[in-house]
């Protein structure tokens, strides 16, 4: 049966206002000169609509994370860095987001996971006039933005459940400015705050928890330079039982004597799309972007991510990783994937590259900062929680292991590569709980 197309909705007005309308642009100069619309450049420059119908939470994150210029560390699209609502798989995979639409929890848990500073109240765990602070704090920068879910009955709107970013607020009005990415239905418009407190503070009954509001705001660094964790498909799912369960009771049950054995236990047991799991970003330049064309920016984030590749490679577990990966014959698949259709050059080109490549009738380009299977298994042995370990029976090689895992011996730059990867296998391990909408705090 075929279903009536629409072409937008009216917006009711009252009580909302339409920010195109003539009061709606007095109402945005009026706050432009308070200097509570600071925030609305950056959020209105990247403005996009949702591309489903149930991706309001999506879109608004992607948005949030693009006006940050947090770098997602993967790419888009052809050779582009850039957060896009396809991006955002994990917590929940995209095909229940497009059915169902997202909870609170899980639009705190991507944030968190793409590693943005998040902090997110429900309103039984907030006030109006706690509300009403954060929304100033807001609007009076470009380096936090809130986003706000809500219930759009109470605004006369047909739907329910909705996610959008708050793009400025009028204080002597006490209005906030929603910037709705159902831009296909609503435009975007001025609301009473208060009546905003009142639709955020109603039931989601998919949780049967109490919406509300989050700050995001740009992490002190990049969240991850070389590895991220990747949940494209439900594969994700069994990777993180088996590191959650299994590993702890393989490593207590077997009998284990030496590092190498314990790697010999978990490698083999390990599922073999891991690598799918756990990603690396390489880094390929053509030549004369690596020596001319980049920004100082992007060469000391090349210069960072060399760093860290070395201090992967310095680390005594990855000498052992190596050793044992070498001897049972591991080939590195996401290097071959990387590097397929391209022919390794002999010489290299550029002082500080790892590997010189050409590709067929293509300029000469330097891959930069390139890691392989053995760092990436080291990355996530050294991600794992502490206590996986706890069960090994001989006591001195418990010491011993616990010496190689442990974030206190690395380098600054390597010990914050490592809690980014802890700090996502535990949001996932809340989702596969089901406790995400529990816990909205940030992972320890």
């Amino acid at each position: 049966m075929s279903m009536a197309s629409l072409y937008r909705r009216f917006l009711p007005s009252p009580p909302a206002i339409e920010f195109a309308s003539v009061e709606g642009k007095k109402i945005f100069n009026e706050a432009l000169q308070k200097g509570t619309m600071e925030g609305f450049f950056r959020l209105i420059s990247y403005f996009q609509t949702q591309s489903e119908p149930a991706f309001c939470g999506l879109a608004s994150l992607s948005m949030v994370l693009n006006s940050l210029s947090i770098d997602p560390g993967r790419k888009w699209k052809g050779p582009w860095r850039w957060f896009d609502e396809s991006m955002l798989e994990c917590c929940e995979p995209l095909q229940i987001v497009k059915d169902k639409g997202i909870s609170f929890g899980k639009v705190v848990c991507l944030a968190h996971s793409s590693g943005a500073k998040v902090e997110a109240f429900r309103t039984n765990q907030s006030t109006i006039d706690a509300f009403r602070k954060n929304v100033m704090k807001c609007s009076t920068s470009d380096n936090c933005h809130m986003i706000s879910t809500y219930h759009r009955e109470v605004f006369k709107q047909t739907g329910t459940g909705h996610f959008s970013p708050i793009g400025g607020y009028n204080a002597e009005r006490d209005m906030a400015l929603i910037l709705d990415v159902a831009r296909f239905k609503y435009p975007p418009h001025w609301v009473p705050l208060k009546l905003l407190w009142d639709a955020m503070d109603s039931i989601d009954q998919s949780t049967g928890k109490r919406r509300g509001f989050m700050l995001i705001s740009r992490p002190h660094r990049e969240p991850g330079l070389l590895y991220t964790l990747s949940c494209k498909d439900e594969s994700w799912n069994s990777i993180a039982k088996y590191l959650k369960e299994d590993v702890p009771r393989l490593v207590s049950s077997q009998d284990v004597d030496t590092i190498e054995r314990i790697l010999d236990v978990v490698f083999k047991s390990l599922p073999s799309n891991f690598n799918q799991f756990i990603r690396w970003m390489a880094e390929i330049r053509r030549v004369e972007d690596v020596n001319q064309n980049l920004s100082s920016e992007e060469k000391s984030r090349l210069d960072l991510k060399q760093e860290l590749l070395k201090q992967v490679h310095e680390t005594q577990l990855f000498k052992h990783v190596d050793k044992f990966l070498s001897a049972v014959g591991y080939e590195d698949n996401q290097g071959a994937q990387i590097l397929s259709g391209t022919e390794l050059d002999e010489m290299c080109c550029h002082e500080t590259c790892v590997k010189c490549i050409k590709g067929h009738g293509e300029e000469k380009a330097t891959v930069v900062a390139y890691p392989s299977g053995n760092d990436v298994f080291t990355a996530l042995l050294l991600a794992l929680p502490p206590q996986t370990w706890s069960g090994i029976k001989d006591h001195s090689l418990l010491q011993e292991m616990e010496q190689l895992i442990s974030l206190v011996s690395l380098p600054t730059l390597l010990q914050q590569e490592v809690l980014h990867l802890r700090r996502q296998l535990q949001m996932l391990k809340r989702c596969q709980e089901n406790k995400e909408d529990e816990d909205l705090s940030a992972p320890a």
